[in-house]
C-alpha cells in the first residue's frame, strides 16, 4: 500500500475520500490555473499553437496523474488526448471519459471583468474562460482517481479507464467521428462517461441520461430567371418566396406537432415514470421565460415545457429570406427565396430517414415553375440511457455519496458527439456534469463553483468502485 493510501480507522471510506481530496485541493486548483491560462481556442487559427500546448499540457499532467499512457492523437484539425489505465482485475469493466480541451473564444473587452485566461478566485468561485465548460470538468478525474486509489489501498483503479479528450469541439467536432471510427479498437469501452454537462441547480443534483440528435438543411427555392415586375407578372407565375413561407406554415400542424410524413418514426416515448421524474423538479416557468427573453410557453400539444426542450423531437426555422429587404418598397416578383431549418431528434429517430422524409415532403409541396434545391449538413444522432440501466444506477449511486442526497433525473435539449461515442462503440452514455446555468458557459465571466467542483473530484472517487460492482449486473 502506497503512503497516500492510508486511512484513518475512524474514518468511514466516504470521509476519507473528502479528506483526501481537501489536503489536495490547492496543488490541484493551482495545475487547474496553469491549465486555464492556455487560450486554447480551436475556432481563431492564431490560437493553433495554443490548442496544440493544451493537448500536450494535458497529455503530461495525466501521465503524472499515473495513467501509463497518455498520448497526443493527431487529426486534419486540432489534436486530441487520449489516455488509458488497465486495471489489475482481468474481469474489470472497460469505462471511457469524453471531455474538450478546447475553449470559446473570449476577451476583455466582451465584459469580462478580468481577463479571461488569467484565471481568479473571487469568494468560492473560479472565473476563467473554460472553468466550467470544460476543462474543470476533465481535471476533475486526475484528482477524483487518484482518491479513488488512495482510499481503497488500489495500484490500479477498479475499471480499466481510459479518456479521449478532443480540441475541436467549440467549432463542431467536424473531425471527431472520424477519429472515433480510426482509433474504435483502442476506444473499445462497456461505458462511456460524458463530462461536459451540468446539473440542474446547485441545491437540485442531477444526472443526464440523455440528449437530442440534429439534423440541419437549406432550402433554396428558384422562380423567375431574374426578379421581374409584379404588376405584369404577379397572379400568374408562381413566387418563390410565397412557396417558402407555404412551406414553413406546413411544418406544423394546428397542435404544433411536426407535419413532415414518417417524421415520428421509429421515436422512443417516454415512460409514466420518466415523465413523473421531470415534474418531480422544481421547475419555474415564469423564470425559464425569462431566460428564454420570451412571454408565452409553446409547444406540441399533451407535453409539459420540459418534456419538449428534453425528450421530442422539434422541427425550427433558424433563417428565411427572399426578395426586396431593403428600405420603401420594390415591387417584384423576387427570382429566388430561402429557408434554413433544423430538426432536433430524440432516440428511435434516424436522421439518414430523416432527411429522406424531409426531402420528399419539401418535392411534394413545390409547385410546377419552382426549381428547388435542399442540402443537409452533417447530423448528429440521439442518445439516450434507460432508468435501469445498471451503470446509470452505478454513477446515481456514486452521485449520491457525494452530495449525500438524492438525485433526480434530466436530459439535455442540446446535441453532441457524445452519439458518436456511443454509436461507433455500442456502448452506454453517462453524463457526468457538475456545472450550472449560472456558470456562463460561452458568456462573460465564465465561472466554476469550486465546491461543485470538488463534489465531482468526489463522484470520480466513488464511481469506478461503483461500475465495477455493478459491472455484472443484466442491463
Amino acid at each position: 500500500m502506497r503512503a497516500d493510501s492510508l486511512v484513518s480507522m475512524s474514518e468511514t471510506p466516504d470521509s476519507a475520500v473528502r479528506t483526501y481530496i481537501e489536503n489536495h485541493r490547492a496543488a490541484f486548483l493551482d495545475d487547474l490555473v496553469e491549465w486555464l491560462r492556455i487560450p486554447s481556442v480551436s475556432a481563431q487559427p492564431e490560437h493553433a499553437t495554443d490548442v496544440r500546448r493544451s493537448a500536450d499540457w494535458l497529455a503530461a499532467k495525466l501521465r503524472e496523474t499515473g495513467f501509463p499512457v497518455a498520448e497526443v492523437w493527431e487529426t486534419p484539425g486540432a489534436p486530441a488526448v487520449f489516455a488509458e489505465w488497465p486495471s489489475e482485475d482481468p474481469g474489470a469493466p472497460t469505462v471511457l471519459i469524453y471531455g474538450h480541451h478546447d475553449v470559446q473564444p473570449a476577451a476583455r473587452e466582451d465584459g469580462w471583468n478580468s481577463e479571461p485566461f488569467e484565471p481568479v478566485i473571487r469568494g468560492n468561485r473560479l472565473h476563467a474562460r473554460g472553468a466550467a465548460d470544460d476543462k474543470g470538468q476533465v481535471f476533475f478525474h486526475t484528482l477524483g482517481v487518484r482518491a479513488h486509489l488512495a482510499t481503497t489501498g488500489r495500484s490500479t483503479p477498479a475499471v480499466h479507464l481510459k479518456m479521449i479528450v478532443e480540441g475541436e469541439e467549440e467549432s463542431g467536432s467536424p473531425h471527431f467521428r472520424a477519429l472515433v471510427e480510426e482509433h474504435a479498437e483502442r476506444l473499445a469501452a462497456d461505458a462511456v462517461i460524458v463530462s461536459d454537462t451540468g446539473m440542474w441547480s446547485e441545491d437540485t443534483p442531477t444526472v443526464c441520461t440523455g440528449m437530442r440528435g440534429l439534423a440541419e438543411c437549406e432550402i433554396r427555392l428558384y422562380g423567375p430567371d431574374q426578379d421581374i415586375h409584379s404588376g405584369s407578372f404577379g397572379g400568374a407565375v408562381p413566387n418563390p418566396a410565397t412557396e417558402v413561407a407555404r412551406l414553413v406554415a406546413a411544418l406544423h400542424d394546428e397542435h404544433a406537432r411536426v407535419a413532415i410524413p414518417g417524421f415520428y418514426d421509429g421515436i422512443v416515448e417516454l415512460t409514466d415514470r420518466e415523465r413523473e421524474l421531470f415534474a418531480e423538479l422544481p421547475f419555474d416557468e415564469e423564470r425559464w421565460l425569462r431566460t428564454a427573453r420570451s412571454t408565452a410557453a409553446h409547444g406540441e400539444a399533451g407535453h409539459t415545457t420540459l418534456e419538449r426542450v428534453w425528450a421530442r423531437p422539434t422541427a425550427e426555422v433558424n433563417g428565411i429570406g427572399g426578395g426586396y429587404q431593403g428600405a420603401g418598397s420594390k415591387t417584384i416578383i423576387p427570382s429566388s427565396a430561402m429557408v434554413k431549418l433544423s430538426f432536433r431528434l430524440v432516440a428511435g429517430q434516424d436522421p439518414d430517414h430523416i432527411a429522406k422524409a424531409v426531402t420528399a415532403w419539401a418535392a411534394e409541396r413545390v409547385p410546377a415553375g419552382i426549381r428547388h434545391e435542399i442540402t443537409f449538413s452533417g447530423a448528429t444522432r440521439p442518445c439516450l440511457t434507460p432508468l435501469d440501466h445498471p451503470a446509470l444506477r452505478s454513477l446515481v449511486r456514486a452521485m449520491g455519496r457525494a452530495f449525500q442526497q438524492p438525485i433526480r433525473y434530466t436530459r439535455e435539449g442540446g446535441s453532441g458527439p457524445a452519439a458518436d461515442l456511443q454509436e461507433v462503440l455500442d456502448a452506454p452514455v453517462l453524463f457526468l456534469g457538475i456545472s450550472v446555468p449560472s456558470d456562463g458557459w460561452h458568456a462573460p465571466d465564465e465561472k466554476v463553483e469550486l465546491d461543485l467542483l470538488l463534489k465531482g473530484v468526489e463522484v470520480g472517487a466513488h464511481l469506478w468502485s461503483e461500475l465495477a460492482a455493478s459491472s455484472r449486473e443484466a442491463p
